[in-house]
């Protein structure tokens, strides 16, 4: 087995792990430094000895006998825990790796992470850093704050699960429904840090955003009825459909409108197209169904010219109304200027920099040097691209924004 198979095997096995262990033990801090003993483990003897014939097996006693360990010589710490576990005839369990509840451990992990006392906010935050795997700094930039203040939401939500007398569980049908809409908006974020990473070398995290198709599939196995999970599944399978086109040979950056359609996914289009037309006929209509029927549009375009704006830019209009989110602000003002022309979305930029709300976000400047670019104001445009590059941690997006400055300055020069 190759080292990135090593890598991504030991990647989506944490989170199963990881919900395992905290369903015996509830401490999430310990069970997350558990999980990490046994990933180094792993990561040393797995390539000298082999891969285990279960190597969840594996990791979950090799976890379990940490986590075991720690109970054992951290008897004040764990008073209430201990106490409560005397009373009903507690003994340390042994690990059953061997056993399946027949449930997927990393929707449970979700689930349960959707923990009551925490804000919807705070629960999403922790999902990512668990199930995710997404660094704080990648979890910041999908929240739109800063670094440092998601770090304290992090430890604060794992501390108040920690105090908080409620039971660490797979929550019931009912209250799986209650905690639906966060673990779709979890899902929603890895997919698009998948997608598109925020941070690193590599454009895609292609493992992201397969592991959050595969738990998008379970959850619209359970809910088909759910119009939004149908509409979350669709928009992942029409936007992933266009990876394979998204970044040439280098990994550079390949724009939507400069792509090869022809290695477009085909399966996946029709798979998405057929989810997201049945999903608009059930009645109300979501965020997540409203971005589907977007990206269908730009999917069934036979080329970039033949794409339907003005429909784009009405489903844009009533995404804007439904939700306040400035990403969707700065999509509709993409979508206005391909009707309208680049005035029209300039303006509309300006009201959203106004705001504030976007004004150190990168794609903010991407946007308006584009635009600009459009409006045929160069200098303009080089000033927003290498401003965009400077505030982005993807390398391939800053190598991309910094060749377009250069080519509009090889334009000025003529």
């Amino acid at each position: 087995m190759t080292e990135y198979s090593f890598e991504h095997l030991l990647r989506e096995l944490a989170p199963q792990v990881l919900g395992a262990i905290l369903r015996r033990y509830r401490d999430f801090p310990a069970a997350e430094d558990a999980i990490q003993e046994a990933l180094v483990a792993a990561a040393t003897q797995w390539p000298r000895e082999g891969v285990p014939e279960s190597p969840r097996a594996w990791l979950t006693q090799v976890a379990s006998r940490r986590m075991t360990d720690q109970i054992r010589s951290d008897v004040a710490r764990r008073r209430r825990e201990s106490a409560a576990a005397m009373e009903a005839g507690y003994v340390i369990p042994a690990p059953d790796p061997g056993s399946d509840s027949g449930e997927d451990d990393t929707l449970i992990l979700m689930y349960m992470c959707c923990h009551p006392p925490l804000t919807t906010s705070s629960a999403i935050a922790l999902i990512l850093r668990a199930v995710g795997g997404l660094t704080t700094a990648a979890i910041a930039h999908a929240f739109l704050v800063p670094e440092a203040t998601m770090a304290q939401r992090i430890s604060r939500a794992k501390q108040t699960i920690r105090e908080s007398d409620v039971p660490f569980r797979m929550p019931v049908r009912e209250e799986q429904r209650q905690r639906l809409r966060a673990v779709l908006h979890v899902l929603y974020l890895i997919f698009n840090e998948g997608y598109t990473a925020s941070e690193g070398e590599q454009l895609q995290r292609a493992d992201l955003a397969a592991e959050a198709i595969r738990l998008a599939r379970l959850v619209y196995a359970k809910l088909p009825e759910d119009a939004e999970v149908a509409g979350l599944l669709a928009l992942m399978l029409l936007t992933d459909a266009r990876r394979a086109a998204r970044s040439g040979p280098q990994n550079e950056v390949i724009p939507l409108d400069k792509q090869d359609r022809g290695l477009w996914d085909r399966t996946q289009i029709a798979e998405g197209v057929e989810l997201i037309s049945a999903a608009l006929t059930r009645g109300a209509v979501g965020p997540y169904q409203l971005q589907a029927a977007i990206a269908a549009v730009h999917d069934e375009a036979a080329t970039a010219s033949d794409t339907d704006w003005p429909q784009i830019l009405a489903l844009y209009s009533v995404l804007k109304r439904m939700v306040d989110n400035p990403m969707v602000t700065l999509n509709h003002a993409v979508a206005a200027a391909m009707v309208h022309g680049p005035a029209e979305g300039l303006r509309l930029i300006a009201e959203l920099d106004a705001t504030g709300r976007l004004r150190d976000h990168h794609r903010l400047h991407a946007v308006r040097g584009h635009l600009l670019e459009m409006a045929e104001e160069l200098t303009g445009a080089i000033e927003n691209y290498q401003a965009a590059a400077a505030r982005t941690a993807s390398l391939p997006e800053r190598n991309y924004l910094l060749a377009q400055a250069a080519r509009l300055r090889g334009l000025q020069g003529r």
